[in-house]
């Protein structure tokens, strides 16, 4: 078997383990080992890339140490609250990568020239610099954009929406430049004239990704990061094109498409188009729903909330962002299982758009080792909560807010929510009355049934669990 039959047939092998991994990440209980075999798929292709181009196994090796160095420490210091933000800065390190790699190949085509490089590669000359500025463009997007939404993600920025007079159309100019620009690019035959139009390509791109992510709130952010998680993919393949890589443009792809249906995914948990998330501006400005109500919530105490808890045949837990910030998992998990003991059903019900990322609520109980058997989704859970005796909202807001359902003038109405209004007692663990991250206030604080529980909601559910071993 020739040398270039070996380096396929690892691709091949390459990408059906990336076709596995993926598959398995759908669900929890598999997804610890799809990502290991996804990333086993990527160390085969990486190693094999890297001797197919004559790269000495000094450096191989050298680099394999270095990276799995730094994923150890980040994955032993960076806490599971940090995840969202973690994941944006794959994401746009992923889009940063893919823009020097479309950089170094026009400075390869500088050195050889368009029709040399054409040659070596089996391309024309306007498909590679298609290509080459394509991969530029996405790559600069998602870095930018992705390291926008760290800062909000991190709380380094506002989570509020940035949105002022004109900002629509200059983004379409902004767009209309880029394009512009990247034809210019693709015809022009001058390689010094090519070399400004990429230059000016990338700081438009730069500047395109901190602009597209500006005008889009907080809570819209798990629709976010899963978009420019789709754009990291879609660089990615658009850089394989570029350096005539197929396990390149295989991955990109996989990536490219599961981020863009987990997007869809997002958007239709929410009642709102992709559209409507990336141009609306929604969170901009704090909104007033609710403030007709002169209703006071009512508030509870730890003890009291004990003996209602006590008697109850039928607990369902709502995590949010809360329960995140506060590492409250650990200590709900223990609560469960109490409760438990004393008789009663125990589940926890999970929105899709809970949390900073796509599946942050599932990440978070996984990690405290809650039964994936009680981990319920909205459409099942919602049917049963009338039967619910306690429903425990830990930190989310508008993933219960009954305006979703009841108040035609939301910005949030017909959104899907967890219907925590319909059980029979609501318990809500926060630090204030404060309003979601797209700012809203929630009409569940003042309905009959709820009370609210202030305080730290690990110190709270602690209390609890004392109470509770009596």
């Amino acid at each position: 078997m020739s040398f270039d039959s070996i380096i396929n047939l690892a691709y091949v092998i390459s990408a059906i383990l990336f076709v596995f991994g993926i598959k398995m990440l759908g669900s929890a209980e598999t997804a610890r080992r799809g990502n290991m075999i996804s990333g086993v798929g990527m160390l085969i292709a990486v190693v094999v890339t890297l001797l197919n181009k004559g790269m000495s196994y000094d450096w191989i090796v050298s680099g394999l140490i270095v990276g799995t160095l730094v994923g150890g420490i980040a994955a032993r210091v960076v806490k599971m609250t940090s995840m969202p933000e973690l994941v944006a800065l794959f994401n746009g390190f992923g889009g940063l990568a893919s823009l020097l790699v479309a950089w170094a190949e026009l400075e390869k085509v500088r050195g050889i020239g368009w029709q040399a490089y054409s040659i070596e590669m089996g391309t024309s000359s306007y498909f590679s610099s298609f290509v080459i500025y394509l991969a530029m463009l996405i790559g600069g997007i998602t870095f930018t954009g992705s390291l926008y939404a760290y800062g909000k993600l991190s709380g380094r920025l506002s989570g509020q929406a940035k949105v002022f007079p004109g900002q629509k159309g200059i983004n379409a100019l902004m767009l209309i430049a880029v394009l512009v620009v990247g034809v210019l690019f693709a015809w022009n035959g001058d390689l010094g004239t090519a070399n400004k139009l990429f230059l000016s390509g990338v700081v438009l791109a730069l500047i395109f990704g901190v602009m597209g992510v500006m005008p889009i709130g907080g809570g819209d952010m798990p629709v976010v990061i899963s978009l420019l998680n789709s754009f990291s993919g879609l660089a990615a393949s658009a850089a394989g094109f570029v350096i005539a890589n197929n396990v390149l443009i295989v991955a990109g792809c996989l990536v490219g498409a599961s981020g863009l249906i987990l997007t869809a995914i997002m958007c239709k948990a929410m009642n709102r188009s992709l559209g409507h998330v990336l141009f609306s501006g929604f969170g901009a400005t704090s909104q007033s729903e609710g403030d007709g109500d002169d209703r006071e919530p009512k508030s509870m105490s730890v003890q009291d909330a004990y003996y209602v808890l006590e008697a109850a045949s039928s607990v369902v837990f709502i995590p949010g962002y809360g329960m995140a910030v506060a590492q409250a998992q650990h200590a709900v998990k223990e609560l469960g299982e109490l409760l438990e003991e004393n008789g009663a059903d125990v589940n926890f019900a999970i929105h899709p758009v809970a949390g900073r990322m796509p599946g942050h609520m599932n990440v978070l109980l996984a990690e405290a080792d809650v039964s994936y058997d009680q981990l319920v989704e909205m459409d099942n859970i919602n049917p049963v909560m009338p039967t619910v005796d306690v429903a425990v909202v830990i930190g989310a807001n508008d993933v219960v807010n009954p305006a979703a359902s009841q108040d035609e003038s939301s910005p949030i109405y017909g959104m899907p929510i967890i219907e925590a209004h319909n059980a029979k007692t609501v318990f809500i663990l926060k630090r204030g009355q404060g309003k979601g991250f797209s700012g809203l206030v929630n009409k569940l604080f003042v309905m009959d049934n709820s009370r609210m529980i202030y305080g730290d909601a690990k110190a709270t559910i602690s209390e609890l669990v004392n109470e509770l071993k009596g």
